[in-house]
Order: C-alpha cells, then structure tokens, then sequence
C-alpha cells in the first residue's frame, strides 16, 4: 500500500492551480493581438507608427484591457454635438463654447476666418490654467502686432473650448475617469509612504502603452470637438483634446506638453508637440518623436505676467531692501492634495507671521476641504485672517497690493466657482514675493518659487528646471526644510538673485510658450 503524505493532496492542488493559470495565461497572449486589432481597427491614426511598431502579446492585452475599464464594450461615436458660443463673463473678449441644446448646427462667428479654439479638460487646475495663459496671447485688439504677425487683429476670435463643457455620457467617462485619478492623488499624499511611492512610480511610467490607452479613449471623445470647424487651430492644453482633435480630422493640431519629464501619453501622433524645455525636447526625440512633430516653445505662461516681470521684480527687489514682510501665496493644487503638509507649514510659519515678518496668501480655491484645513489651522495657531470670496474682490486686493500693505498678515482666498480658485495665483503671482506651491505647471511660472513636496514623481522634473534656470528651489520634501528657505529668502539675497535670473531667463524668452504657441498656429493657419 502506498503511503501518501498529508502535504501531498494540498500540493497537487497548488500544482493543478498554477498550471491552469499558466495555460490560461497563455491563451489570453494567444488571443490578445486580435482583440487588440478589434480595438483599433476603426482608429484614425495608427499610434504603433507614432512609437516605433507595434505593442508585444502583454502590451497588446494590457491595452484591450485598460481600455475595457475605461468605456466598456462602448462602441465610439464620430457625429459632433451642436455647440454655441458665449461671451466670458470672466475674460473680456474671450468666447466660451458649450453644448447647443436646441440641436441647431454650427457656431456663429463675427469673424471671416475659422476661430483659434484653445480646448483644455477641467481636470485639475493644471490643464484651464494653460489653457487660459494660451487665450490671454490670443485676445486684444493688438495681438497680431505684439505676435510680430501682420494681419487684422479681429481677424480670427478665440474660443475656449472644455470638452466638460459638453454635458453629454462623454464627458461623464472623463469625469469618472477624473475623480479617480484625484482620489488617488490625495490618497497619497495624506498617507504617504509605500502608498506615495507606488501612486510616484505610476505617475512617471507612461511608456508607449499608456500613449495607446490614451488616444483609444480619446477615440470615444470625438464628438466633443467635431461640431468645430475643421480649418479651426487647436491649441490644446491636454493630450486627450489633442488626440480627439487629431482622429476628428483637424490638421492644424498644437499640443502643449505638461511637465519636465518625458513620457508618451503626453504626447500626441500627428500633430505638433510643444514642450517648454530642452530637456524634455532631447528626451522625446530619443524615445522617436519625430522631429517634425516636436518644437521647443518655452514655457506655458500667460501675457500679463509676462509683460509684468521687470515692474514685479522690481517691487520685490524693492520690498526685501525696505525690510518690508515677506508675502508668500500658497496655492492648493485642483486634485486638493497636500493638505497635510500645507496645513503643518502655515503652522510652522506662525511666529512668523505674527511677528509680521511673513504674510501668507492662502489660496484653497473651491475645495471646502482646504478652506476647513486652513481655518482649522490658523484657529489652532491664533493667527487673524482676512477672507477673500470672489473675483471682485482678488482683483481689488491685487490692486491694492500694488501699494499698500494687507489689513491682516493671512489672507484667505476661497470661492464656490472654479474658474477663480484657478484665476487668482495667477492675478497675485505679481504682487507676492515668493510663490509657495507643489512642482506642477506652477514650477515653470517667473515668479521665486519654494518648491514643496510632489504629488507625482513626474513633477520632480519640474522642480529640477525651475532650480537650474534660477527662478525657484529644488524640491522640499520636509516642513523644516521649507521653512529654513524662508528664513534664507528673509536674511539673504536669495529672492534678488532669483528676480535677476527671472530678467535675464524672460530676455531670451524662456516665458514666452503660450505666445509662441498663439503664433505657430496662426502662421500654420495661414499656409493650410
């Protein structure tokens, strides 16, 4: 009689299980080229021309996959929605497009020629804010002069174009897809540790998988851009406009790519990518962005920030010689991450603030969250405030600014529209000495910058290039740390040396990517 270990059922399950898996994996590579040729077989463009061929068994299925998660079994719609056009209630000249619900075809425009439509996703304050830096090059009676064009100046208009505008099921799967990746931002920033490595490591490793998910949901988007006219620029200030513009059929399509750091999804095939650094332009032509689809434009920034650096420096350079407090604006990011850092920062900096030697702006947008953290924080600290909710009232403070000190050393910024949360680091930027922010598309702003800690490992990057062109810190990771660079920028000539970088980076027109996005378009315009 054969004697049987009691181990050996258990492991002759273990072995029948793994074999399975394996046999079935197997089957899955086997099938995964067809399901993945289903997918694209509809698709515009080809994105395996764009990044070198195309993807392997695994890629092929993890694509298929991905994409399952994000639609469905959702099959993409082309026809356009009716759109209508109004004018900004908060930028002068500006038009704003949404969705015409009385169905009646076309946009009315006052102009001969087909609209500069500047199309951006409400996702995060990062993508409107560049959207709106490229609007503010496209609007005012003189662009084409201050754009070195010839031409008539009210030629063309400028659209703003939010594909969440749209209210339609497309714009659902984005914001769906948004909510989650704001989740996750927050997530790791609250938690930190293993939780904000593995959220860092996700953030930083867009291969050219990422590049097909991407296009293949921007695929089911095309109807938020197809009521458009077809010969209208697109300057979009996210790569899933620049994608759904791309596979609609417009043949004037700038990208203006995000961050410092290389990755594909940022990128978008058949059009032409915009980056804001060298760096970067080195890094995509080597991953084989073909060179005719990549351009070194500067940095995406909007014109009266621009045109305002030698009178802001200036009133800096000014403030530190007088001995006058410091003003440090602290923004919260759209996802309204960081919460935790911010929070221990403003109470670290309290003695300071009460001794009158540092004045905060604490911009906590429209997030109810941050406004509770912030007040929470000052209460805990007893440090008196002055509140700021609506754009009457950031744009009066500006101005006062300008001369005068604020009634209170806090000041807080909080409203319940977004376009202001957005709006008003931007409408400070000039009167603050340093700008107090995490390395997103702040990083690149001319202002002094104290870097603070990431959210993503992507926007190290970016912290890595304002510290290299002068005109900010390296990445602060700790509270002490952040506040030993107030104390420098207070004692030392830290913010004057920034202030001259800040000069002499805007004389060879480091700051000047949204205009030179503004200009391309419009000469590519004229040759189509």
């Amino acid at each position: 009689m054969i004697d049987i270990q009691p181990w050996a059922p258990a492991l002759t399950v273990i072995a029948s299980i793994a074999t399975t898996i394996y046999i079935s994996w197997r089957i899955v590579l086997l099938l995964a080229p067809g399901l993945y040729r289903g997918m694209i077989k509809n698709n515009a463009i080809s994105v395996d021309d764009f990044v070198g061929g195309p993807p392997s068994s695994t890629s092929a299925f993890k694509s298929w996959f991905l994409n399952r998660l994000n639609v469905g079994s959702r099959v993409a719609k082309k026809e356009g929605y009716p759109l209508k056009t109004e004018d900004s209630d908060k930028v002068p000249g500006l038009k704003v497009t949404s969705r015409n619900e009385t169905g009646k075809e076309g946009v009315a425009t006052n102009s001969n020629n087909p609209p500069v439509v500047v199309g951006t996703i409400r996702m995060g304050f990062g993508h409107h804010r560049i959207a709106y830096a490229a609007t503010s090059w496209g609007l005012g009676e003189k662009k084409c002069g201050f754009l070195g064009l010839g031409g008539d100046d009210k030629d063309r208009e400028t659209f703003f174009h939010d594909f969440l505008n749209i209210e339609s099921e497309e714009a659902q799967l984005i914001k769906d897809m948004d909510k989650m990746y704001s989740k996750g931002s927050r997530l790791a920033s609250e938690l930190g540790g293993t939780v904000e490595k593995f959220w860092g490591s996700l953030t930083k490793s867009g291969d050219e998988d990422s590049l097909r998910c991407t296009y293949q949901f921007s695929e089911h988007m095309v109807p938020l851009i197809n009521g458009l006219d077809k010969n209208s620029p697109i300057i979009a200030s996210h790569s899933m406009v620049a994608c759904a513009a791309v596979a609609a059929g417009f043949k004037n399509v700038i990208n203006l790519v995000i961050d410092n750091h290389a990755q594909w999804f940022v990128v978008v095939p058949g059009c032409l990518n915009l980056v804001q650094g060298p760096s970067n332009y080195h890094s995509l032509l080597k991953m084989g962005v073909p060179e005719d689809q990549v351009q070194i434009a500067g940095h995406w920034i909007p014109r009266d920030l621009v045109e305002g650096i030698p009178d802001a420096s200036a009133r800096r350079t000014a403030r530190r010689k007088a001995g006058k407090p410091l003003r440090i604006i602290i923004p919260v990011g759209g996802a309204g991450a960081q919460r935790k850092f911010i929070v221990s920062l403003v109470g670290a900096l309290s003695g300071l603030v009460k001794e009158g030697r540092v004045q905060l702006f604490l911009n906590a947008g429209d997030h109810e969250h941050m406004k509770e953290a912030f007040v929470g924080a000052l209460e805990s600290n007893n440090m008196d405030y002055d509140k700021v909710i609506d754009m009457k009232g950031v744009q009066s403070f500006r101005e006062r600014m300008l001369t005068e000190e604020p009634k209170k050393n806090v000041t807080l910024f909080t409203y319940d529209d977004y376009f202001t949360a957005v709006a008003t680091t931007d409408i400070l930027c000039n009167v603050a000495d340093v700008l107090c922010c995490k390395p997103s598309e702040l990083a690149f702003y001319p202002i002094p910058k104290l870097m603070i800690r990431r959210v993503g490992d992507h926007e190290a990057y970016s912290a890595m290039r304002a510290s290299e062109l002068g005109d900010g810190t390296l990445e602060v990771r700790e509270v002490p740390e952040a506040v030993r660079y107030v104390e420098l920028f207070l004692t030392t000539k830290l913010i004057e040396t920034m202030n001259n970088s800040i000069e002499a980076n805007n004389k060879i027109g480091i700051y000047d990517g949204c205009k030179n996005a503004m200009r391309i378009a419009l000469e590519r315009a004229e040759k189509l």
